[in-house]
């Protein structure tokens, strides 16, 4: 049975290898000034930078750029963003790059007029936005997070050591995302990897709470297959436009609110990995990754039906002969063994964690409601050690 619920998502997606020829329209309805955030050198490697430089000049734009964004913005970086957008009085904040980017415009756009402390504002208070917020809007380079077409922002505090994820109303969504996936072809395999398995995470956050059989379940079951068939594609030939077509736009499916209708939702995941980033600076997708194995199987026994669906489904494991806590083990297996056949990584050591960080991580781990099971410090600890 579906829930109640109010569904409005405000952004404008231009999908294809033509996308880009939307920009100068979009550009219209915004003033004089844009900020450009990017990463470091990639889209001034692949000729992006170039692209965009010049329908920003010929659409008569000032441009003010912010560039170096590392792939866990830092709240230091996001200031300095704030800071440009004060004194150029910037109009429109066009992000161009993968989620950390865009992440990290949303986080200028909404904390650059703020009168309080940004941070504990947003990240740590959640507090609603009161002051003036920046329009912002994308051009994707790199499939996994779904902030192209989300409120999402996740920002790590250098100092404090926590990586804030914070989900923002649609005033702070991208206004226009433009998504070619030809421009996710230069980004490395391991990224790759890592950004469907992000996917593939925000779909089981989402999927494995509740007890009911609805639409959104089916929705998800569907991305969750095709987010793993097209990723065997894509590793065989990185340049498949067909299967990076998939792979992005699943990806920005399966976090564009659509997915969660209806859903009390879990993210427990995702609150660890958060605090594991913000000691390792790992990939998130990786790390989720890492995290998804223990948790799950230790969950399970309080979702076994979900999970055992979860195998069949997904997985097509037969159930012929097993008992339903079989199936249900069936299916984390088989997750499992698509982490080892696509390179993906399960051991945080990889990451760079090391046994003395895991207390300090569980401590600083914020322990959710929505799942099969609300955890303790203790069992986060646990899961983070059998995953070392």
């Amino acid at each position: 049975m579906l829930l109640d619920f109010s569904y409005y998502n405000p952004t404008r997606i231009h999908f294809g290898k033509e996308s880009l020829q939307h920009l100068g329209a979009e550009l219209a309805n915004y003033g004089k000034t844009v900020l450009l955030v990017y990463g470091k050198s990639a889209i001034k490697k692949n000729g992006l930078y170039d692209q965009v430089l010049d329908i920003l000049r010929e659409a008569d734009k000032t441009v003010v750029e912010l560039s170096g964004v590392m792939p866990n913005p830092t709240y230091s970086k996001m200031l300095e963003g704030c800071a440009l957008v004060r004194k150029h009085e910037v109009d429109l904040i066009l992000a161009v790059g993968g989620g950390s980017v865009i992440d990290c415009a949303k986080g200028i756009a909404v904390s650059a007029y703020c009168e309080e402390e940004p941070f504990k504002k947003y990240w740590l208070d959640f507090q609603p936005p009161a002051n003036k917020i920046v329009s912002v809007a994308s051009i994707l380079t790199m499939a996994g997070t779904g902030s192209e077409m989300n409120g999402g922002s996740v920002i790590t505090h250098e100092e404090m050591k926590i990586k804030g994820g914070r989900v923002f109303p649609p005033e702070v969504y991208p206004k226009f995302s433009i998504l070619n996936p030809e421009y996710t072809y230069t980004v490395s395999q391991y990224q790759m990897v890592s950004g469907v398995f992000d996917t593939m995470s925000h779909l089981m956050e989402q999927y494995f709470s509740g007890s009911d059989n609805n639409t959104t379940d089916y929705l998800i079951e569907a991305l969750l297959r095709s987010s793993i068939d097209n990723l065997r594609v894509a590793l065989k030939n990185p340049e498949d436009y067909e299967s990076r077509s998939n792979i992005m736009w699943n990806a920005t499916m399966a976090l564009n609110t659509v997915t969660g209708l209806s859903k009390s939702q879990d993210w427990e995941v995702h609150m660890i990995e958060h605090q594991l980033g913000a000691y390792t600076d790992c990939a998130h997708g990786m790390g989720l990754a890492a995290i998804s194995l223990p948790y799950y199987r230790h969950i399970m026994p309080h979702g076994i039906e979900k999970f055992a669906r979860f195998a069949m489904v997904v997985w097509n494991i037969a159930a012929e002969g097993k008992t339903t806590e079989e199936l249900a083990q069936a299916g984390i297996d088989a997750l499992e063994a698509f982490c080892t056949e696509c390179g993906i990584v399960t051991s945080l050591k990889e990451l760079g964690a090391t046994e003395e960080m895991l207390p300090k991580i569980a401590e600083s781990s914020f322990l959710l409601e929505g799942g099969y099971k609300k955890l303790s410090s203790n069992e986060v600890l646990e899961i983070l050690q059998e995953c070392f």
